[in-house]
């Protein structure tokens, strides 16, 4: 009977307007199944969902100048028999599917209505230069959002300023957040204080409830620190590693090596691999990848290979014209499969923006994954857009966190930053007036099957 429930449970969720005709033999499954665990056992190889990973890994024969879409080997050959213990199954992609005369529909979040839930409000978030300008930024930059069960709160780590100093804020119910007096910088809710020798501009923060190590608990890459002391790093592109059991007291910083400037990091528990989503650039804006077991003990990031960049399926904004290029690319694990949000850059070039005194242009996509490298991108529509409007809080430069997204009840909760490129004071700038909002979308409502006012059916 248990691999009754695993058929049953592949088969009942993501499907809605449909009649279903599910053929299996529970038989010929459980004699497959035994053979493939006791295969499983001999060959680390082969993932929990049957798929092979090729002898090379990560892949390196990927071409970085091509705008072809990435190829998914594991759709275009899948495994001969797929085990679904593991999560829930998901019907973003036909690998599951055996025949079927639905229609895949695919959803957008929604953006709540009461943001943003957190904007521009303390004295170092307004700060006025000696120019008189204000930036007036509270941005995610990745940083990241959690649930942390041992205070049973909601954790958001952001940036105050565009290279400004790492804030926290604490919630109960993901939309009305409260500032901490941390009392470690000034009587704020500062965790790290702006500067050369702490934050920077891409930090990133993970917390890893399975760490062995209670020190490890929270995990951070920054590529402006030798946090707590050390000597000044010159080169925005050099990114340390740090570890904590508070979030708040950082240890010394790992070098990385040298990369570009806004790089992320996320837990491929599937196969328990720490991931480095690593910018640069072939001319335009890509990602590289580098993975490790050890957090701290990632390889070199100068020896990255090339992952993935925008092709041609992203298409240019029609009133900028620009070609598309994948500004980051975060993931998180969800169910039997990876989430990736991809951060797509629609233009203009930083000086047309600084010049014009308005921010650029990105919108969140979504990509889906099965061994946490290939990205399946079937709805290049925007998953969270910016609106374009002059006077919206999300006008422009919309982006995620490290993290994605968060469960709470029935819903999936994204949390995102969004650019006016306007200040309270009046200050304009391609890095100014930054808020967080949050966006929703049902549990497990990225795709259903459809089959409209006619009878359908799905193997």
């Amino acid at each position: 009977m248990k691999q009754q429930k695993w058929i049953l449970r592949m088969n009942a969720f993501s499907v809605r307007k449909v009649s279903c005709s599910i053929l299996t033999s529970f038989v010929s499954i459980a004699v497959a199944y035994q053979d493939l665990a006791a295969q499983d056992m001999r060959d680390s190889s082969v993932m929990y969902n049957g798929i092979k990973l090729p002898h090379v890994w990560p892949p390196n024969d990927l071409d970085p100048a091509s705008v072809t879409p990435m190829r998914i080997p594991y759709l275009e050959a899948p495994p001969a028999l797929i085990p679904i213990n593991i999560g829930r199954q998901l019907f973003v992609d036909d690998f599951l599917v055996q025949e079927t005369t639905l229609t895949r529909v695919f959803h957008q979040a929604r953006k709540y209505a009461g943001n943003p839930v957190l904007f521009p409000e303390t004295p170092e978030e307004l700060r006025i230069d000696a120019r008189g300008n204000q930036e007036a930024v509270t941005a995610t930059h990745h940083g990241g959002v959690f649930y942390d069960p041992s205070e049973q709160l909601f954790k958001m780590y952001y940036s105050i300023g565009f290279h400004g100093a790492l804030g926290l804020a604490k919630s109960t119910d993901l939309v009305t957040w409260t500032r901490p007096n941390l009392n470690m910088y000034g009587k704020n809710n500062i965790v790290l204080p702006k500067g050369i020798n702490w934050a920077g501009l891409a930090n990133s923060v993970w917390l890893d409830l399975n760490a062995k190590d209670p020190n490890a608990r929270w995990k951070l890459i920054t590529n402006r620190t030798t946090y707590p002391f050390g000597h000044a790093v010159k080169d925005y592109q050099q990114y340390t590693l740090h570890t904590s059991p508070d979030g708040l007291h950082w240890s010394h910083g790992v070098k990385t090596g040298k990369i570009e400037d806004y790089c992320s990091f996320f837990f491929n528990p599937f196969r328990n691999m720490w991931t480095f989503s690593l910018k640069a650039n072939y001319p335009i804006r890509i990602r590289n990848y580098v993975e490790s077991k050890d957090f701290l003990a990632t390889p070199n990031w100068e020896n990255s290979t090339f992952w993935v960049g925008a092709d041609k399926l992203d298409e240019p904004d029609p009133d900028i014209g620009d070609t598309p290029q994948l500004y980051s690319l975060n993931s998180v694990a969800y169910e039997s499969i990876m989430i990736g949000e991809f951060y797509i850059h629609l233009g203009p070039d930083n000086q047309k923006c600084i010049e014009g005194k308005f921010p650029k242009l990105t919108e969140i996509k979504l990509g889906f994954s099965r061994d946490g490298f290939h990205w399946h991108r079937p709805d290049r529509r925007a998953f969270i857009e910016a609106t374009r409007k002059e006077g919206d809080w999300d006008r422009y430069y919309v982006y995620g966190t490290t993290g994605i997204f968060l469960v709470k009840d029935d819903l999936l909760w994204f949390p995102y930053t969004g650019y006016s490129g306007v200040s309270p004071n009046g200050s304009k700038g391609i890095y100014t007036g930054a808020s967080i909002g949050m966006a929703t979308l049902r549990r497990d409502g990225f795709a259903s099957m459809e089959a409209g006012q006619k009878t359908g059916h799905l193997v």
